[in-house]
This record gives C-alpha cells, structure tokens and sequence, in this order.
C-alpha cells in the first residue's frame, strides 16, 4: 500500500498493531505462514502488523493492504533488532513502511547509531518512518531527538535499564508518555484485552501485541501451566 506519513501515523491512532512472528525452528516459521497470519489479523481488524525478517517482510507486504512495521533479528545478544544501517535499509527495500530499530544506547556491532539507522530508513525512502524500540525514558528522548517518528516501549524489562514487568511497564508509559511529543507505541507483555484498553487509556497512540494473538505455542502453555 502506499500511504503518506501523515497518512500512516494517523491510521495507527488508536488502533491495535498485531505482531507475527515466529521462533527460528518452530513450525510456524516461513514466510507464507507469517503473511497468512497477517492476513488473518487483518480480517479481525488489526491496523498494522509488525513482521520480522527480510523474506517475511516481503511476502507480507504482497499479502496485506495496511502498513508494514519491518525489522531485522540478526543475532540473539545485545544490539539485535535491526542492529545496522545496512538492515534498516534492507527493510525498507523488502517493502517496510515503517522500520523498528533497537533505540537503547548499548554499541551496535559495526560501530553505527541508533541515528545512522533513522538517516539510511530515510535515504532509502523518504516516506518510510522508524519506530524506535526503547527500553527506557531516556532511549525514547535520545530517539526523538534522532530522528524516530514513533517510540516505542518494546525492549522495557529485556536490558538492565528496568526489571520485568508481568504485565505492561505503566510506569515506563507514564514517563515516555510524558517526556516525549512524538506518538508513543506501548509494546510487551500486553496479554489480554484489558491490557490493550488500559493502556490506550493512558494515552497511547497506538499498541502492538504478539504473543498474546500469534504464538500458539506459548497460548498453549498459558492454559496447561494453569492446570499442572
């Protein structure tokens, strides 16, 4: 689909991003798979889907009709959502509309910055906007200020910034919602409908669930943990 930015921010609003994705060496892992999967997320209303993975961002964007958030995992430790230029650009090139990138301030492999991977997003296509993947208050600020078009709470309890939280980080909503003016998209540990509803109430601008919609796998074991 083509969109503008304004176009693309203002069809998020308020709305429910779903992520497909699956683990390397599970069953659901090939690319056809995750554009079903968008496809279907789609039909039951989803606004935007976030995919992982250069042949998945490529089969989904054929599949969907609404914005692509794309990224690259490439590696496991560290800096691994979109860690470089060179995979935020690839993104764009495979069909991304918007591009996720790791926004804390741990070094990236080659050397770049967070800023580097905004400036290849937007010299591969001016219109594609990045959502920055933050981990606390202070990645969302530093994002801003590079350039990112959405922050992102995606990455809230996995760095040394911020313990877990079993559910969404409210406190870490309430900071970024605070200390930030571009749109905020609260992401992790959103598990049930009451999750989605409380946060947008706080003010996001949008939210992204996963697991809790397209892992059927640990679905599974949500209901066998409540009967061992």
């Amino acid at each position: 689909m083509t969109l503008s930015p304004e176009e693309m921010i203002a069809a998020i609003k308020g709305k429910l991003i779903v992520s497909c994705q699956a683990y390397p060496g599970e069953p659901l892992r090939e690319p056809h798979i995750t554009a079903m999967m968008a496809k279907a997320v789609v039909e039951g209303g989803a606004a935007a889907v976030r995919v992982q993975g250069i042949e998945d961002i490529k089969a989904t964007a054929q599949a969907v009709d609404v914005p692509v958030v794309g990224l690259w995992k490439d590696g496991h430790e560290g800096v691994y959502i979109t860690p470089t230029p060179a995979h935020a650009k690839a993104c764009v090139e495979a069909g991304a509309q918007i591009v996720a990138i790791d926004a804390t301030d741990r070094p990236r492999p080659d050397g770049s910055t967070f800023a580097d991977c905004v400036k290849a997003v937007k010299e591969a296509n001016p219109n594609a906007l990045v959502m920055a993947d933050c981990s606390c208050v202070e990645d969302g600020i530093a994002a801003e200020k590079a350039g990112a078009d959405f922050i992102g709470t995606t990455l809230a309890g996995y760095t040394p910034s911020r313990e877990k939280t079993p559910g969404p980080d409210f406190e870490l909503i309430d900071q970024m919602l605070a200390a930030v003016s571009k749109p905020v998209i609260v992401e992790g540990r959103i598990h049930k409908p009451a999750d989605l509803a409380a946060v947008m109430e706080k003010g996001a601008w949008s939210a992204c669930v996963g697991t809790a919609i397209t892992h059927p796998t640990s679905l599974t074991r949500w209901f066998i943990d409540a009967i061992d």
